[in-house]
């Protein structure tokens, strides 16, 4: 008879609970999958998958708005009803939904359980009045958004990433407390749709993670778009007047000023999911910032591991998925890998987009002194970005002396898909003017990796000393 009910129990139906109990049970582990609510966790529901349907949504509104730049004459100019926008987006978060329901998971030999879980022990776990024991743990519970103790906040309905796509029709205006990934797209995409959008960043720039240079030229873009970026002031106050909720701001000079709009975006940032597991009793160390984990992804207790948002640093589905199979690996296996954050790689779906892979210049100087390339390439001097009339935007390349890849960053059209290239050189060390030999389909964006590539060759070959010789005698 089994000493446990289980080999693995998995606390989370997101993206890092999904891989850990695919991969267990592939190895043939007794798995058990529990979610207090609807499979799927912030990417499916409330997330990636909303969010990525309203930006695509916003995006084709915008082209059909500036349809003459590509030669189309719609008469007499289209008035575009976004009555049915977020009944579509809600559409497709049901249909990626209905892509993992529970049966799903029963055919690959995982129970799903579902209800509040809280642990007894480090090996044991009470659910819905019973007690279920396993030989080890993953906890992958996600995370929240943050709500700031704004004076006046809790007496106006404001919205998160959690409730915003439940809304029956899109607000006028908005206002968007925070200026990170989530408040950046969301605010570029209700932007787009012709909502009146206005950032409140606490700090002097929004998007404080990416490279500085690309982020002050998607500033302007999106001041030029109409949405009006107040960096660098602190809400102080909300207040209802008229049916329209008004915030009170302060900037570093102590000056004051106030904005109105009828709804409002809480995107300031994300606190994990810790609350009622009563991870005390397994002996597990946590804040509100994340569970304490060494860089196996095991917990201060025994046999309990953990991943995704709920330990960070980095809060992407993708993340959770990397972190997921080596949490997984470690917890069944003797042989421990430990985590390389080197090589993390995500991008901002604003408009336009923005990817990011590595060490931003501000950081490469930091650490390499002036010891560093840099190679740029404009959107506008490719031909993939005349056809497409996307010629706003750059890519930048930031390498050490021997050619290979430091960070990545890229800011235009398809940032996302063209950043890989680069990604996988840098994962698997190749210098970056390697790229330039690949041979590249014509006329693709990816340009903007290799042209930059080329830059580097030709700056190899002339720091090339035997040809620097041969120049001289030639």
């Amino acid at each position: 008879m089994a000493k446990h009910d289980y080999d693995l129990i998995v606390i989370g139906g997101g993206a890092g609970g999904f891989v850990s109990s695919k991969l267990a049970a592939g190895l043939g582990k007794r798995v058990a999958m529990i979610e207090k609510d609807k499979l799927g966790g912030e990417c499916t529901l409330y997330g990636c998958v909303p969010s990525k349907t309203l930006i695509r949504t916003s995006q084709l509104a915008r082209e059909i708005r500036n349809a003459k730049r590509y030669g189309l004459a719609i008469e007499p100019p289209p008035k575009i009803s976004t009555e049915g926008v977020l009944p579509h987006v809600r559409s497709v978060v049901q249909k990626v939904y209905d892509s993992h329901l529970p049966d799903a998971f029963q055919k690959l030999g995982i129970d799903i359980l579902f209800g509040p879980p809280r642990f007894v022990d480090n090996h044991q776990i009470e659910l819905n009045g019973k007690r279920l024991s396993a030989r080890r743990f993953i906890i992958s519970t996600g995370s929240s958004p943050l709500i700031p103790p704004i004076e006046g906040l809790n007496t106006i309905p404001y919205l998160t990433n959690e409730t915003i796509f439940s809304l029956g029709k899109l607000p006028p205006s908005l206002i968007v407390l925070g200026g990170g990934p989530i408040g950046a797209e969301l605010a570029s995409a209700f932007n787009l749709l012709g909502v009146s959008v206005s950032i409140v960043e606490k700090f002097e720039r929004i998007l404080n993670r990416e490279d500085l240079e690309l982020v002050d030229r998607l500033s302007k873009k999106m001041l030029e778009d109409g949405i009006n970026l107040l960096t660098g002031y602190t809400p102080l106050k909300f207040s209802m007047q008229d049916g329209r909720i008004t915030l009170a701001l302060q900037d570093a000079k102590n000056q004051t000023k106030e904005i109105q709009a009828g709804a409002v975006l809480v995107a300031i940032g994300r606190q994990a999911n810790v609350e009622g597991l009563f991870l005390e009793n397994a002996g597990i160390e946590y804040t509100l910032k994340g569970i304490s984990t060494d860089p196996t992804l095991r917990t201060t207790a025994p046999d309990i591991y953990a991943c995704g948002d709920v330990v960070g640093p980095y809060q992407f589905s993708h993340m959770a998925e990397y972190q997921a199979i080596i949490a997984t690996q470690n917890a069944l296996f003797p042989f421990k890998k430990r985590v390389d954050y080197r090589d993390v790689t995500w991008s901002v779906f604003t408009d336009p987009e923005i990817a990011h892979a590595g060490l931003t210049e501000e950081e490469a100087r930091k650490i390499h002194g002036d010891n560093i390339k840099i190679y740029r390439y404009e959107y506008s001097n490719i031909d993939r970005g005349k056809t497409d009339a996307a010629e706003f935007g750059m890519s930048k390349f930031i390498c050490d002396p021997k050619g290979r890849l430091l960070g990545a960053h890229i800011l235009g059209a398809r940032a996302g898909e063209i950043i890989h290239e680069a990604q996988v050189a840098k994962s698997l060390g190749l210098p970056f003017y390697k790229l330039y030999s690949v041979i590249h389909i014509y006329p693709t964006f990816i340009d903007m990796v290799k042209h930059p590539a080329k830059l580097c060759y030709i700056d190899r070959l002339q720091n090339n000393p035997f040809l620097k010789i041969l120049r001289r005698f030639l």
